[in-house]
């Protein structure tokens, strides 16, 4: 849950300890599955604070993972709209996709690397709600995979997408599709200036970012976090057999896209 858009980033120091791709871990999502279950438990302030590398920080109120979909974005009601069959929702936080999809009719299997998240989303009628790591899921097959809310940077860096892009075939159904969002993180407004990022000073991809997450006073462990623009993504994606559709493109970078299997 690093923010809901990309910081355009600063110098900063990169992170010496992290948690590396394949080795998911809930102890980054501790301060996250807290909030969630503090908020889910009346405390309707809760927030959680993201710390970049860059030396940025934002504040994310809770609420937003509790929404209804009236308060879905243009986007998301996009990427609901196209799922179909069995669908994984990888990374559910609060389950508010996952109750979506549940009210149209269709088998949703929720997962998230927080047992508090988990916890909220069983407590809230999410059916099937499982404490997992994507990259060790072995459920399947699915129709939709859906990564919503930057999902698919829980990959971590462009090597985590590359293992994540020839592993989860495996998760799919033959005609299955992965829908995600993401923001370009070289999409850069009038007034932020050009200074080096801290990715770039590292000689890391721009999008490939360093998080640690603090709740009420108490920082988890540094979490890598990948933003990634389209045309990259579709390049990945069509080495490892997928075609890649721009489905909705916004403002400011942020777009959706369906992964398929090329034909």
């Amino acid at each position: 849950m690093p923010p809901m858009k990309p910081w355009r980033p600063r110098t900063g120091r990169v992170a010496d300890k992290a948690v590396r791709v394949g080795r998911m871990d809930s102890a980054p999502w501790r301060p996250h599955g807290k909030a969630l279950l503090d908020f889910y438990n009346g405390e309707g302030a809760a927030e959680v604070m993201t710390h970049g590398d860059d030396g940025e920080t934002e504040v994310v109120p809770i609420r937003v993972f509790f929404r209804g979909p009236s308060e879905f974005s243009a986007l998301e009601e996009a990427a609901l709209d196209l799922c179909r069959g069995r669908v994984l929702d990888a990374g559910a936080g609060a389950g508010c996709h996952s109750l979506a999809l549940q009210e149209q009719g269709l088998p949703v299997c929720a997962i998230d690397i927080a047992p508090e998240a988990v916890e909220v989303m069983q407590r809230r009628g999410v059916k099937d709600a499982r404490c997992a790591d994507l990259f060790r899921f072995q459920e399947g097959p699915f129709e939709t995979i859906l990564l919503m809310m930057n999902g698919i940077g829980v990959v971590g860096d462009l090597a985590g997408l590359d293992r994540f892009l020839a592993e989860v075939p495996r998760l799919l159904a033959p005609d299955g599709q992965i829908l995600l969002d993401s923001y370009d993180p070289t999409w850069m407004d009038d007034s932020d200036d050009a200074r080096p990022s801290a990715a770039a000073c590292a000689g890391r991809y721009v999008g490939e970012m360093r998080f640690r997450l603090e709740y009420k006073g108490k920082k988890g462990p540094t979490l890598l976090w990948l933003f990634l623009d389209a045309k990259l993504l579709a390049e990945r994606a069509m080495k490892a057999g997928f075609s890649c559709q721009v489905i909705w493109q916004e403002k400011e970078g942020h777009y959706l896209a369906r992964l398929t299997g090329s034909k």
